[in-house]
């Protein structure tokens, strides 16, 4: 099939709506979790119009919003109040760096100074600038949202951006680590640069976040998800999988030794 009549037949189909967008991801890239759509509130008027699947009943960590949100399919909405990790606090602007916070990030870099200057050059919010937030499945997003996250395996991550770089036709793509913070200052650095993300877990993601499998987190602005998976929806009806090395195949992944003369399927008969 070509490529343009391809095309073609995509616009002429149903819209693109997170409900299949999220089918899309899932089925096609194989993922283990739901895509999570974060929204920033900047006014408790603008929280209200949202309504959570469940109410926080105890302090969280934002890593384990977005792993209730993607391995739960709870649509959750979060303060300060709910917030239980200083570094979220402060990525999302709500409270000042302080020298609490960078006496915590000693383990990492050993000098004090050196601790300081990473807490004060992390990506965060203007202070007080937004109320709230909600982490829900990318389906079941009752508003447009700010960043989409992705926590997935490494090949998994690779195809999902390169639909993006197909999608808008950016090239190469360059990413943002932090020391810690890699789940709530991944989102807010996404959010202020309106560019895809992606990095490691850090060690409270890996802990808090319910990471045990090796996975990384790829951030993509919100108002940019329908558009990569289209592209991944078109790139599959060309070339018959997500994974293309020397054939399309629905798993990622399966061309385990690329051109290995021994791994080869014939048509059944």
């Amino acid at each position: 099939m070509e490529a343009t009549a391809t095309k073609q037949s995509m616009t002429g189909t149903a819209k693109m709506n997170y409900a299949i967008a999220q089918e899309m991801f899932e089925r096609l890239l194989k993922l283990d979790y739901h895509p999570v759509a974060i929204k920033f509130f900047k006014s408790a008027g603008e929280a209200g119009k949202v309504r959570a699947d469940k109410k926080i009943a105890a302090r969280f960590t934002f890593c384990q919003y977005v792993a209730a949100s993607r391995m739960a399919g709870y649509v959750l909405k979060g303060t300060n109040e709910n917030i239980l990790c200083e570094n979220c606090l402060t990525t999302f602007g709500f409270t000042e760096p302080s020298d609490e916070e960078a006496r915590g990030h000693m383990k990492y870099v050993v000098d004090f100074e050196k601790a300081k200057y990473v807490v004060a050059t992390k990506p965060r919010l203007p202070l007080g600038l937004i109320t709230g937030f909600m982490t829900a499945p990318l389906a079941k997003t009752p508003v447009e949202p700010d960043v989409v996250i992705f926590v997935c395996n490494p090949l998994q991550a690779y195809h999902i951006l390169n639909d993006y770089i197909a999608a808008f036709a950016v090239h190469p793509l360059q990413f943002n680590h932090t020391v810690n913070s890699a789940v709530c200052g991944g989102t807010v650095w996404t959010y202020l640069n309106h560019k895809p993300n992606m990095n490691t877990m850090c060690a409270g993601s890996y802990t808090s976040g319910k990471t045990e499998k090796g996975e990384v987190n790829v951030f993509i602005p919100g108002d940019q998800i329908l558009d990569v998976a289209k592209q991944l929806v078109l790139r599959t009806e060309v070339y018959n999988g997500a994974s293309l090395l020397y054939s399309g195949t629905e798993w990622p992944g399966l061309d385990v030794c690329k051109k290995c003369p021994m791994i080869r399927f014939k048509d059944g008969e």
